[in-house]
This record gives structure tokens, sequence and C-alpha cells, in this order.
């Protein structure tokens, strides 16, 4: 199991606490860099229970996002809304996704979001 990265999660601590969705980073985590703006999980799991109820497809699985359960010490995962997954010079998609990263998983970060072209 690797070591966490403890400033990465002080970070994460602090979006939770304030419930700011203010923060942009951005992460490389499975060979995937993803930039966007975190959210804390509360805010993040209301926002994919709202995409999956106006889904005629997909709705049933809502709920399952707006039951939570508060988990003690700090967090375990990065909670990205109007993120994307750079591919080259294009960010995928282009109106931003929701993401849910573990921090043990993320091996490099930076403040802010990369920029993209749609070109």
């Amino acid at each position: 199991m690797p070591k966490p990265d403890e400033l990465l999660a002080d970070v994460a601590a602090l979006v939770e606490s304030g419930q700011s969705n203010q923060m942009s980073l951005t992460v490389v985590t499975g060979g995937a860099v993803i930039t966007g703006r975190l959210a804390p999980e509360a805010v993040w799991r209301q926002r994919v229970s709202e995409v999956l109820t106006d889904s005629a497809r997909l709705g049933e699985f809502a709920s399952i996002f707006t039951t939570t359960t508060r988990r003690e010490g700090p967090p375990t995962h990065l909670h990205f809304h109007k993120a994307r997954i750079l591919q080259g010079p294009v960010g995928i998609p282009e109106t931003g996704g929701m993401y849910r990263v573990s921090i043990d998983d993320v091996s490099a970060w930076t403040m802010g979001d990369f920029s993209y072209s749609d070109h």
C-alpha cells in the first residue's frame, strides 16, 4: 500500500472543511492527467445524483450517491467537478466531467488546472 501524500490529503481536507469548489488541481493518476476543480464529497455526490436523476436510463442509480456515511480521518479521495482528462491538446469531455480519484493513486500533482485547446 503506497504512503499517501500528506500535503495532498491536507488540500483535500481543507476543501472538505470549507465546502469550497474553487480549488483547481491537476493530478497524474494511472497514466491519465486530470485537471479541474475540487469539490467537497457531499457537493460532488449531490451533483452526480442530479445528473443521474435527469437520465431516463440511469435514474435508478441516483440514490446511491445521495447516501453519505461520514468517515473518520483524513479524506481518501479527491472529488473533481468541471474536470477534464487531458489527451494531447484536447480536454475530454469538452463540457467537463465529474471524477473521483483515490489520493493513494496520485503519482504527481500541481495546483491549478492546465490549459487545453479544442482546436
